[in-house]
């Protein structure tokens, strides 16, 4: 189980950065040729973009460089991310990035001479406008709080200053902390960010488990002041900025990029913390007999509840798996699925310094490339399908949409990528009616696509609710702070029927959500959306899988209401999440109704 050094892992399970740039020449030469674009925009337009052709034409003309600037950026922060020990690639993407954030510097009069322009000037631009034209409404509705043009550079040049909290924590976690091993029973077992969340945290040994749940947070405990300190320096610039800007409070800062209501927000938090709860606390309750411990624990909540039918999948066959799964979105769609594994888009590997989770980047004109940690389970499987969910996304976005069209909303960036998950699911229920795979199947559902969307994510979101409430009322958090919140939002979720151990309140710092605005809330927004159409599609066939097509060709093109509205979902009412919490619910019941036929155990 130790990790092996980047350098020792085989080719074929790494992606193959190649096909953004074939040699770092050529990213070198594409860097240089954007640099001259920057030049040419700040010697040619300064002073004239109060004129509807000449504010398209720059635009245009700045899409070009951003397009360049996108590929660049990807190619050198994605080596980064597999290997946080490799000195040289983090200095060449820091002087790439030193360098994009002297052009916004330079380049942020653009914006500010737009916003500056009449608005019978930018009602032109738009309607002159075709890859530009969302852009410049999304512009215009920003106008409010633009800020004087010499600000907006200072604040462009400082770009990667901001960036710095963020990047304190990755360096904390995936390069400075280094995990001893542990023993139980005389038996030395190795530890380290991803074999604990990994393995470990699905161990059937419950001896093992618990150990390396305390000896896992033992370290996390050594790293909690930096860790908070980082991320208040990250939540009180945020509330700097929205002060600066004139937003209302830091929430309206953080949701305005987003299109959605505070209303919006509050909903996934609030009901699924009040209906969802006592689902999962029954569904925990059934994991606790299920393996006859003497108490349920935080650190218990990931076990199977079938371990002995839980298969190891071979990487060829969960191509197999994901491929047949995904196969209700068509031909072209499952072509994408082929060249995903054929053409190396997938990093498998288990190396030191590597980012944990996973996740799908998606350049504008380059196919994508997806990240995890191999572990020869179905729920890698599942990992799988999820990130070729965000690839279909973009693929299809990406063909269909100008680059500054495919920012799509986050309140919906996770809704294709955990259909997958979904349409998977289907897919594997359909190929067995033995009631035990069916449980198997459901558990699966609930203890990954569920759990990991509706719970971990929204426990998640309801800390940093939380933190941005003291935030916003002019107060800082530290690792004490942090962890209190943290432990009363567990304690508020699972009830007495959960021991929250000693380390389960350190669990605020172990995602990377929180340096990424309000984004953990919207892994349940998008699984709503998700969970609405998948069932439409198990319904209806054909016609709902072209409306979802529809959604992810659109883009940025729509706000999350009007993208909703496309795939048949009306996400202004507390409708769709109810009816998901129900659908989950039903869930559980079916699986606490099997445990009992299987194995006479009732939770």
């Amino acid at each position: 189980m130790e990790l092996a050094r980047r350098k020792d892992v085989p080719e074929q399970l790494k992606w193959d950065l190649s096909l953004i740039y074939p040699t770092e020449a050529e990213m070198e030469a594409d860097f240089a040729k954007a640099q001259k674009i920057a030049d040419h925009l700040a010697a040619e337009y300064p002073g004239t973009l109060n004129d509807p052709a000449r504010i398209v034409a720059c635009l245009d003309e700045e899409e070009q460089m951003e397009r360049i600037l996108v590929l660049v950026g990807s190619y050198c922060s994605l080596a980064v991310e597999v290997d946080y020990y490799d000195t040289a690639n983090q200095q060449r993407s820091d002087r790439v990035s030193t360098v994009e954030a002297q052009i916004a510097s330079r380049l942020s009069f653009i914006e500010s001479e737009i916003l500056q322009a009449d608005d019978a000037v930018l009602d032109a631009a738009i309607e002159q406008a075709v890859g530009c034209k969302h852009r410049l409404m999304d512009l215009r509705r920003r106008k409010p709080y633009q800020l004087a043009p010499e600000t907006e550079k200072a604040l462009a040049a400082l770009q990667m200053t901001f960036n710095t909290p963020y990047e304190v924590y990755n360096m904390a976690k995936l390069a400075d902390m280094q995990f001893p091993s542990f023993t139980v029973d005389g038996k030395e077992y190795p530890l380290g960010y991803s074999l604990f969340e990994d393995d470990y945290e699905y161990e059937r040994d419950t001896a093992v488990r618990r150990a390396a749940f305390d000896a896992f947070s033992a370290k996390l405990r050594q790293y909690e002041n930096v860790t908070a300190s980082a991320y208040n320096a990250l939540v009180r610039q945020e509330k700097s900025m929205a002060d600066l800007r004139g937003y209302p409070s830091v929430f309206d800062y953080l949701l305005f990029d987003q299109k959605v209501t505070r209303e919006m927000y509050d909903r996934q938090i609030d009901l699924i913390t009040e209906r969802l709860a006592p689902h999962m606390r029954r569904f925990a309750r059934l994991l606790q007999k299920k393996y006859g411990l003497d108490e349920m624990t935080f650190a218990d909540l990931k076990l199977s509840l079938d371990p002995d039918y839980d298969p190891r999948v071979t990487i060829p066959e969960a191509k197999d798996y994901v491929k047949k799964g995904l196969a209700v979105m068509g031909e072209d769609y499952v072509s994408m699925v082929e060249e995903a594994f054929d053409k190396r888009w997938i990093d498998f590997a288990k190396n030191q310094g590597k980012c944990t989770g996973g996740f799908c980047s998606s350049p504008y004109g380059r196919n994508s490339f997806i990240l995890l940690s191999w572990n020869d389970r179905m729920s890698d499987v599942f990992t799988i399908a999820h990130e070729l969910g965000h690839a279909g996304h973009f693929r299809h976005c990406n063909a269909k949409q100008s680059l500054s069209d495919t920012e799509v909303s986050t309140y919906l960036i996770e809704a294709p990528s955990t259909m997958n998950e979904l349409l998977l699911a289907q897919y594997l229920l359909k190929t067995n009616d033995d009631p035990r795979f069916r449980r198997w199947v459901l558990s699966s559902m609930i203890s990954n696509t569920y759990y990991h969307n509706f719970v971990t994510h929204l426990r998640e979101a309801w800390y940093q609710r939380e933190v941005y409430k003291l935030v916003d009322a002019g107060d800082s958090v530290n690792a004490e702070v942090l962890s209190d919140i943290f432990r009363k939002n567990l304690e508020l979720f699972w009830g007495e029927g959960v021991k929250i151990n000693d380390g389960a309140e350190l669990t605020w710092m172990r995602q990377p959500h929180y340096y990424m605005g309000l984004y953990s809330y919207t892994y349940s927004a998008g699984l709503t959306v998700a969970t609405e159409v998948a069932r439409r599609i198990q319904r209806e066939g054909a016609p709902a899988v072209e409306d979802w097509k529809k959604v992810l060709d659109a883009g940025s093109t729509l706000d999350p209401i009007g993208l909703a509205k496309l795939a048949g979902v009306d996400i202004t009412t507390d409708a769709p999440l109810n009816d998901t919490i129900d659908y989950i619910g039903s869930i559980i019941d079916e699986i606490c109704k099997l445990t009992k036929e299987i194995d006479g155990i009732e939770a």
